[in-house]
């Protein structure tokens, strides 16, 4: 597909023209079978940990959307996969130079072209974005979308850092919750749900 040809997919959300673009879900399930995953949320209390140890001790760091971190001890190096749902100036992605970028929103209109012609690029399907919002009863994080995604995965273990539902707001923006879409408290009471049924999720304090 050459340029022209993305924008138009793009813009009529033709997701079939734009799956060649993607690695196949089943591969990235894979890459991550039998791996310790770090899913580093964006919880401002986080900044206050000395987490950056733990986290770039796992096979797999996976960041979401702008991935700040404003410091190593809390937040660690490393970023493998980055998850978004969001516009990424270029800059930014090039400092993080994760070796998988990941389009979890549906909204196609806001991906762009230097991300989706990236090497392993993935682009989430629309009906597990819809599946989980069923579940939720809302629009999901990409939190969410990622946790749902590696619960499905061969993933020995999953940390998760800087979650706490977006108690202590995001080191991403001043957004309040009643500013953005998402169901904060269905999304833990499933989160917390899915740990006491999957061990392998361990969902560290940010305090």
């Amino acid at each position: 597909m050459n340029r022209i040809g993305f924008w138009i997919a793009r813009a009529l959300r033709e997701d079939a023209r734009l799956a060649p673009l993607s690695v196949p879900q089943a591969e990235v399930l894979a890459a991550w079978r039998g791996a310790r995953i770090a899913l580093v949320g964006n919880a401002r209390a986080l900044a206050g940990t000395r987490r950056g140890t733990e986290i770039d001790a796992a096979d797999h760091v996976i960041r979401i959307n702008r991935a700040p971190m404003p410091d190593v001890a809390s937040h660690g190096t490393r970023t493998d996969a980055l998850a978004l749902a969001t516009r990424l100036a270029p800059a930014r992605l090039a400092d993080l130079s994760p070796a998988r970028v990941m389009w979890m929103s549906p909204k196609r209109k806001r991906l762009t072209w230097a991300v989706a012609t990236t090497p392993g690029f993935y682009l989430h399907p629309r009906a597990d974005y819809d599946a989980l919002k069923a579940r939720l009863g809302a629009p999901p994080t990409t939190g969410a979308m990622m946790i749902d995604l590696l619960a499905r995965s061969g993933a020995a273990r999953v940390d998760l850092f800087g979650f706490d539902f977006f108690a202590s707001l995001s080191l991403s923006g001043r957004r309040q919750a009643a500013d953005v879409p998402h169901d904060f408290g269905a999304e833990a009471t499933w989160v917390h749900t899915l740990i006491a049924q999957d061990s392998r999720f361990i969902l560290h304090p940010n305090g």
